[in-house]
């Protein structure tokens, strides 16, 4: 999004800057405005954007870094949930194996007890 705003900004002064129309042509008697001042603007643009352009990329730098941090965490949850899927799995499946042969006990005793009678 940093991106995407220093983008739009610098491409809105770009087209400010290329869009202006030209002066009309002025006499020679009257003096051009001091070249100084245009070049130290210019400059002091030039350092501006430099410097937004190296916030926007700490940014995005730091966003980088929070979503590989938050891919690692997810992964790492992942595996952690998968883990412990595959235990209560195997509880389950020695739980019901454990019914299974308690049914199998409970019913020969009753077939036993039937039989004495």
């Amino acid at each position: 999004m940093n991106k995407l705003i220093a983008t739009l900004v610098a491409t809105l002064a770009a087209s400010a800057a290329f869009a202006q129309t030209p002066a009309p042509a002025a006499s020679a008697t009257v003096a051009t405005p001091p070249v100084k001042a245009t070049v130290k603007a210019n400059t002091d643009i030039a350092k501006a954007q430099a410097q937004e352009q190296k916030a926007a990329a700490k940014a995005d730098e730091k966003v980088e870094k929070a979503t590989a941090d938050a891919n690692a965490d997810k992964a790492v949850a992942h595996a952690k949930a998968a883990k412990t899927k595959a235990v209560a799995h195997k509880k389950a499946a020695k739980a019901k194996a454990a019914a299974k042969a308690e049914k199998a006990d409970a019913t020969a005793d009753a077939n036993v007890n039937a039989a004495k009678k």
